[in-house]
């Protein structure tokens, strides 16, 4: 199992031209987040902020990305949640639920933007209460 870090955030006008390990940037202008690859492999990873996308959340003290972030189209393929910046591992996933959830993607993108919003939530993956859950599937991918 790998160590699960511990991140630390940083609201930002827009994304650094070099993204520091360990570090979350936060850019609310540009609806945008963007860190390594919590896994090490120094890519970067970034996240767009939309009702289609990831949500964020800040409480105060700690922000958590909603839904999972899974690095389907890296070396490492890792599969992880950023939960009050914290990094929770979660399991890998297989070539069809990779390909069911970009489905799911597209199909809660088409209907956001089609003007069925309304529509739109029963597309998106459950909400991430319980992100260690055994139902990974279930969550979309990137």
């Amino acid at each position: 199992m790998k160590p699960s870090p511990v991140l630390k955030h940083e609201f930002v006008e827009s994304l650094p031209r070099e993204l520091e390990e360990g570090t979350i940037y936060i850019s609310i202008p540009f609806a945008t987040v963007g860190h390594k690859c919590c896994c090490g492999c120094g890519r970067e990873v970034i996240t767009p902020l939309s009702p289609t996308d990831w949500e964020l959340t800040f409480d105060g003290e700690t922000v958590s990305l909603d839904p999972s972030i899974g690095n389907w189209g890296f070396p490492c393929r890792s599969h992880y949640w950023i939960v009050r910046n914290q990094v929770r591992w979660a399991r890998p996933w297989s070539e069809k639920q990779i390909e069911r959830g970009r489905k799911r993607d597209r199909a809660a993108k088409e209907s956001f933007f089609s003007g069925n919003a309304a529509g739109h939530e029963d597309e998106r993956a459950p909400a991430s209460s319980e992100p260690e859950r055994d139902n990974e599937e279930e969550r979309r991918s990137s």
